[in-house]
């Protein structure tokens, strides 16, 4: 099966550095150009040092940790197409969400490829977040689905996001991810997110020692995270703080990070 869990290779414990936000006196603001791809901020980020263990040997479950890592060889052959990966990326990132979850409809809405370049438009984002709120969540639902939104709105939903490397492995700046179970309802910080045309919210994390962070060493092509950005049941993984990191264990020479993020709702039944 394409979607088997991979095996556990041996440990890659690193220590790394992560951007947390600090407890700010007002509400942050986070603006962002869709042409530029640049994100303007207003609240103060620390660095912080953390150790992060290798997700491989633990078997991460969506539901639990909520993350999940899966084997998965795409069909997609270029991912910088966007017609090819609207063509046949997002049909394979809704397959992968349904069959994780056994989600009854999953909708992939957007995705976003990213590289770690001087000329790129999107680059790895380096502070650490959540990419849906308490709030923002069933909004993004209405924004998307109009008058059918209240009546998926009564269903459970989740959305997770669907990330993979493209054209290389994932050596250089791979992603940090919070096990969801260690992260306090406290520690998340509802921030503004201002599009040009519209208004969103995204949770950034404050640090604690309490955390267990968690990384994929070397994701391969045919490798793929699914990451709960949020859910509406409150007995499983909600939210998973996530943050592209610089790994001092990454080998000199590795080629810089491309990779893509489809981004979709699951709705249960």
């Amino acid at each position: 099966m394409p979607w088997e869990v991979l095996e556990r290779p041996k440990d890659r414990t690193v220590e790394a550095s992560l951007l947390f936000i600090e407890p700010p006196p007002f509400k942050p603001e986070v603006a962002i150009g869709y042409e530029s791809g640049i994100a303007e901020v207003n609240a103060l980020y620390t660095p912080r040092t953390v150790t992060i263990r290798n997700a491989r040997g633990i078997l991460p479950h969506l539901d639990v940790e909520g993350f999940a890592l899966l084997r998965h060889r795409s069909a997609v052959h270029d991912f910088w197409d966007d017609g090819e990966v609207e063509a046949a990326g997002r049909a394979e990132a809704a397959e992968l969400v349904a069959r994780e979850t056994g989600a009854a409809r999953v909708h992939v809405f957007d995705h976003t490829q990213r590289r770690r370049a001087p000329d790129a438009r999107r680059q790895p984002s380096t502070r650490v977040h959540v990419d849906y709120t308490l709030r923002s969540a069933p909004q993004r639902v209405r924004d998307l689905f109009g008058e059918e939104a209240e009546a998926l709105l009564a269903r459970p939903f989740a959305f997770v996001n669907v990330w993979r490397p493209i054209r290389h492995p994932a050596e250089d700046w791979p992603l940090a991810l919070a096990d969801a179970r260690s992260v306090a309802p406290t520690d998340l910080i509802a921030a503004d997110l201002v599009y040009p045309d519209r208004r969103g919210e995204l949770y950034n994390l404050v640090y604690s020692p309490q955390h267990r962070w968690w990384h994929v060493p070397d994701m391969a092509l045919d490798e793929t995270l699914l990451i709960k950005c949020y859910d509406s049941r409150p007995d499983v993984a909600r939210f998973t703080p996530h943050t592209a990191f610089e790994n001092p264990k990454t080998r000199p020479g590795a080629p810089p990070r491309e990779s893509i993020e489809f981004r979709t709702i699951a709705f249960f039944d």
